[in-house]
């Protein structure tokens, strides 16, 4: 009975379902489901990303243990009626910047929340207060679309999260493989989305990797808001430190891009 209802989700192009969904469909008790689910799992027929979250897993993806994140992070998201979105190095890879490829599957929520490990697939969470602000894009994929931040906006999440990207020079290349994506008007409006002194970081980071084009409506910005020295690396100290008059920053570390 449980075997048939999967086939039937996988045979309509869904890869995912809630320990709720299946009780409701089926006739069997909760520790009959269990036990069920329990076979399935040891048969590697699916997986469990999140208690009472399950993932149909095709051959190709059992040595895995795991559907691509991108397949059933939609669903699980939707299941706990979360706002998100794919940003950071896994947005920027969906543009074609991906200096280094992305360990984990990078997801932007409101709320704090721990990291997921199924099987080979690991799913980081960041938190952004205004998450359900930041323009996004959505993509097809195998299993229904997937929510990305604009190229825009991963730009800014890099800076704004540069430990969680590798740091400035990883940050600082990324923008520069990016940068052929970015509109600078959409930069601008995105812009007012974030931290003043994000849109400081990035205005340098943009201006180091030559990108004047996209770099001079934001310092216009910067210009007006007149904002207070802001670090460029906030966890070095500032002993020696220029101050970039152009984008009010305390340089107090050299950035290098790699090749």
């Amino acid at each position: 009975m449980l075997s048939t209802l999967i086939s039937k989700l996988e045979s309509e192009g869904r890869y995912y379902f809630s320990f709720k969904e299946v009780q409701h469909w089926s006739n069997l008790s909760s520790q009959a489901l269990r036990s069920a689910l329990h076979r399935l799992k040891r048969k590697k027929n699916i997986a469990m990303p999140m208690r009472g979250f399950y993932v149909i897993l095709p051959p190709e993806y059992r040595s895995r243990g795991c559907l691509p994140a991108e397949q059933f992070v939609p669903g699980m998201m939707q299941y706990q009626d979360q706002t998100y979105y794919a940003g950071l190095l896994t947005a920027a890879a969906y543009y074609g910047a991906s200096h280094q490829r992305p360990q984990v599957f990078q997801v932007v929520v409101t709320k704090p929340r721990r990291k997921i490990t199924c099987g080979a697939v690991a799913v980081e969470f960041i938190v952004r207060k205004n998450a359900h602000e930041i323009p996004v894009q959505e993509r097809n994929t195998r299993s229904g679309f997937l929510r990305v931040s604009t190229p825009e906006a991963t730009a800014f999440d890099l800076v704004g999260h540069a430990k969680k990207c590798g740091g400035l020079d990883n940050v600082a290349t990324l923008l520069g493989e990016l940068s052929a994506s970015l509109n600078a008007e959409k930069l601008l409006a995105t812009a007012k989305l974030s931290p003043v002194s994000w849109l400081q970081r990035l205005g340098y980071l943009l201006d180091l990797v030559g990108d004047s084009d996209l770099s001079g409506p934001l310092a216009r910005l910067v210009a007006e808001k007149e904002p207070v020295n802001a670090c460029l690396l906030p966890s070095s100290r500032t002993t020696g430190a220029k101050i970039n008059s152009r984008w009010r920053l305390l340089v107090n570390t050299v950035v290098e891009t790699e090749s």
